[in-house]
């Protein structure tokens, strides 16, 4: 049996600092043999560079993915070329720069991981999640274990739906982008783990890794207002996913909280 933990979206300073103290110990703890992490909200909130990405690989993170935050800072187009720990969303356009996938490896074992962008609600120009999935699967199939994608979206019924299309075909889908964690964590039944969201690790003191005051006012007033990360109540979230090595299908999934 492989484990593998999947760490929600990580919200500035706090978030760092909460991975970089507890992965190590967490790696011994539970005998973690991947550690994978979104890592997309890292730089103030909103984006990555390549200094906090070395950083957090670092830490004990074995690879990291990103969202639809991922052009955020200046100069990080040209620095994720050079990480190849690090992937960016794989439906987008395909002349952005970056991975569109990471294999990491532990004890003879390859796990597979990338990430969708859903549409619903979302910004950036990206393919259908669906059929990029599709694509991925049968392109990493021969070069890995295990597969597991991650869907950074916002809508409930788009991240479910593409967990019932890839069941028995990946061994897990684990949902982040909302920042919440849901009460949801399954094997469904032909043995790929979901999760419509897997939290954020951050300050949960907070609406969703953001000052409370400013965030009311503009829902209040709906004039422009700085959102500058919380601090307080700092926790990391994530999915912890139990892999059978010799049918590559999960055995367990739950919802990993550790707090400060």
């Amino acid at each position: 049996m492989l484990k593998l933990l999947f760490i929600g979206d990580i919200v500035g300073r706090p978030g760092r600092d909460m991975v970089m103290e507890r992965v190590p110990r967490l790696r011994q703890e539970l005998a973690l043999d991947f550690v994978i992490a979104n890592a997309e909200n890292v730089a103030a909130g909103a984006g990555i560079t390549g200094k906090l990405a070395k950083s957090i690989l670092e830490s004990g993170v074995d690879a990291i993915t990103l969202g639809d935050h991922v052009w955020d800072q200046r100069g990080w187009e040209t620095e994720i070329a050079t990480m190849d720990q690090v992937c960016r969303p794989a439906n987008l356009p395909k002349s952005n720069p970056g991975w569109d996938h990471v294999i990491i490896e532990k004890r003879g074992f390859r796990v597979a991981m990338f990430t969708v962008l859903g549409r619903t609600f979302m910004g950036l120009k990206a393919d259908c999640p669906f059929l990029c999935a599709d694509r991925m699967i049968e392109q990493l199939r021969s070069q890995a274990d295990a597969i597991v994608v991650e869907i950074h979206a916002e809508a409930t019924s788009e991240k479910i739906a593409l967990g019932w299309h890839l069941d028995g075909r990946v061994t897990a889908v684990l949902g982040t982008h909302t920042h919440v964690p849901t009460a949801d964590a399954c094997v469904l039944p032909k043995g790929t783990a979901f999760m419509c969201d897997v939290g954020m690790t951050g300050p949960y003191a907070s609406v969703l890794g953001r000052e409370v005051a400013p965030v009311v006012a503009k829902f209040i007033e709906g004039m422009p207002h700085r959102f500058e990360v919380a601090e307080g109540d700092v926790r990391l979230s994530g999915a912890l996913v139990e892999i059978s090595a010799s049918t590559t299908r999960a055995k367990k999934i739950e919802l990993l909280t550790v707090r400060k």
